[in-house]
């Protein structure tokens, strides 16, 4: 296959490309160059896809004896993944800016460019699986026969999977991907593997927090980009016990920051509960008004076959609302209304609106959730809710609202 390999200057695109020659594909190895500012230099372990990465990139395809070429991509990482990074603060919800950059630039921009260019497949150095499996054709002519599915699954790294990032590509874009680091079970090894190969980012340090704020400083970053807004942070009485310089920097179950100018009548630390950005204030309250059990989202989509086999609509699944967090036992529906959801006994207004004050999308899938365990808490609008079923993922879709089915009656 022609194997175009997304090399982003770490260690584990590196040594993905590096398996995708050894299995004998055609690779191409591109940058893809997301930051406008040219002269951006990363931060030790903060920031991605700078000049240094880019240079590292170069090097890495050299050793591979692979052709390598860098795409400016710039123009529209600013247009979708930070555009949409910005809205959603100013909207009072909470983004996944990683999330987006997979749906719109990895599996959107450079896989259709890649399409257009003849290429097979994009290979990444994503931690999680792609498992292919026939399942029975019935009902048709082609009774008896079979098709391919292909599943998304966790990977054996509990602390580097990423499905969850990847749910919002969907079968199709997957269908077209590569994980060849699908198989690794520790970072260690992916560092070894580079190392047995002559890569020198073998040793290079992870990048984290969020790309484009290489600094870390994402109050900051917001602040710069919508400016400062005064207003008033108050408490679920409607009591003023504090100000900000803009509700868009505070998200649900948010502590530190807050500055409050007194402390709660029983002591006890208060939480963001609540950002109301008509009104451009911050609520605060107790810890145990951030617990939830019902879970609204909107823009829902589901993988090959998985609705095919819950006639009934409730099943049991688990699902995780963060990156790294821990996934929660729940019955989950499929349901065509973005905003609307309500819980099996029929808590949760059918027209609530979202947090931007909009009503909701009757016409668009989306998805409902009772979790049926112990509740979660900070669930905030504007993140990302993946279903799964043990390691396979089955469906994504992005939070509209959560709360607490007891408060509701």
């Amino acid at each position: 296959m022609r194997v175009l390999a997304a090399m982003s200057g770490g260690v584990d695109s590196a040594v993905a490309a590096a398996l995708a020659v050894e299995a004998g594909h055609d690779v191409v190895g591109v940058h893809m160059a997301l930051s406008r500012n040219r002269d951006q230099f990363r931060t030790g372990s903060r920031g991605c896809c700078s000049i240094e990465d880019a240079g590292d990139a170069r090097r890495a395809a050299d050793v591979l004896g692979i052709p390598y070429y860098v795409w400016d991509l710039s123009e529209r990482f600013e247009d979708t993944v930070v555009a949409d990074f910005l809205s959603e603060y100013e909207a009072g919800r909470t983004p996944n800016p990683c999330v987006r950059c997979n749906e719109h630039i990895k599996f959107e921009a450079l896989l259709d460019k890649a399409t257009a260019l003849g290429f097979d497949a994009v290979a990444t150095g994503h931690y999680a699986q792609i498992v292919t499996r026939e399942v029975p054709v019935s009902g048709t002519e082609a009774d008896g026969g079979a098709r391919t599915v292909r599943e998304l699954h966790r990977s054996p790294n509990d602390a580097k999977d990423q499905s969850y990032v990847l749910a919002v590509a969907g079968p199709e874009r997957l269908a077209r991907a590569m994980f060849p680091l699908g198989g690794f079970a520790s970072k260690d090894e992916v560092r070894a593997e580079a190392a047995r190969r002559g890569l020198s980012v073998s040793a290079k340090p992870d990048s984290y927090d969020i790309c484009f704020v290489a600094d870390g400083d994402t109050r900051g970053f917001l602040q710069s980009r919508l400016g400062s807004r005064p207003g008033e942070v108050v408490d679920v009485d409607g009591e003023v016990v504090g100000e900000h310089d803009g509700a868009y920097a505070f998200t649900v179950g948010q502590r530190r920051g807050l500055a409050l100018g007194r402390p709660a009548a029983d002591g006890k630390a208060r939480y963001v509960v609540d950002v109301q950005p008509a009104t451009n204030t911050v609520v605060v309250g107790p810890a145990e008004l951030l617990s939830v059990d019902r879970i609204a989202g909107e823009k829902a989509l589901w993988f090959d076959g998985v609705l095919e086999h819950e006639p009934d609509g409730w099943f049991d699944a688990e699902v995780q609302v963060r990156a790294h967090g821990a996934p929660v036992p729940a019955r989950v529906r499929a349901v065509e209304s973005g905003l609307g959801a309500s819980g099996a006994d029929g808590s949760g207004p059918e027209d609530a609106p979202g947090a931007d004050g909009s009503g909701p999308d009757v016409s668009a899938p989306a998805l409902e959730v009772e979790l049926t365990g112990t509740p979660l808490r900070g669930v905030a609008a504007g993140q990302s809710i993946v279903v799964y079923r043990g390691t396979r993922v089955l469906g994504q879709a992005t939070v509209s609202r959560a709360w607490r089915a007891a408060a509701a009656r």
